[in-house]
């Protein structure tokens, strides 16, 4: 949708691509939108397969960043289980610091978005009207943007499909992928599920821009 829409996208592969068990980059369980065959058709493969260094912080840097990026950490910085989260913690500020310190930042949102916690301080049954399974558990995100609205705590019921409705909606025009023209053998579309939040919501584009908070990537530390 964002290729027949003119809309420039890019993920940016932390240590490039590589087989699946090596933790120093990205494997392809991370990384799917090569294997997709509207991916492939549209020529669009390489815009999957970028290194992070140093293609994302040149891009960061220029002002060249696409319009949507994704970012993918591989398995040392993700602070997935078992991996080191002074590293992954070190890893995501690093990045933040990047947009921040570049002339994207003024027109740009950064979703920090975890695939799963551990899921052991969550309290709250998931609410099971979409489907028999439910959601599951919550998982934890971070919006950064200059017109983030401050402290606020989103309670809006979400699944990662919300970050796919934002970005049809604030660069297709709310065009959905039920009407993208594809083949497509899913039963339902989860980005057109009118029980879930908006993400829009957690904007105030009539405030002041919020100004960069450049982050040390290696803090001070009270343990011993």
């Amino acid at each position: 949708m964002l290729y027949q829409n003119n809309v420039s996208w890019k993920i940016y592969l932390d240590g490039g691509l590589g087989p699946l068990h090596d933790h120093a980059t990205v494997g392809a369980l991370w990384d799917v939108l090569p294997g997709f065959e509207t991916v492939q058709e549209d020529g669009q493969v390489g815009n999957a397969e970028n290194y992070l260094d140093s293609d994302f912080f040149n891009d960061a840097a220029a002002g060249t960043l696409p319009q949507v990026t994704w970012l993918l950490p591989h398995y040392n910085d993700s602070e997935h289980p078992q991996a080191n989260i002074y590293q992954g913690m070190s890893y995501v500020t690093g990045l933040v610091n990047a947009i921040m310190s570049g002339p994207d930042w003024q027109s740009t949102a950064i979703f920090i978005v975890w695939d799963d916690i551990g899921g052991f301080y969550d309290h709250v049954p998931p609410p099971f009207n979409f489907d028999t399974l439910g959601l599951g558990i919550r998982v934890p995100s971070i919006l950064i943007s200059p017109y983030a609205i401050p402290g606020l705590v989103d309670h809006q019921v979400c699944s990662t499909d919300c970050y796919l409705t934002f970005i049809e909606d604030v660069f297709l025009n709310g065009e959905r992928m039920s009407q993208a023209g594809r083949p497509d053998p899913r039963p339902d579309y989860r980005d057109a599920e009118p029980e879930y939040g908006n993400l829009a919501n957690d904007f105030n584009f009539n405030q002041a821009p919020r100004r960069p908070l450049v982050l040390s990537t290696h803090p001070m530390s009270l343990l011993r």
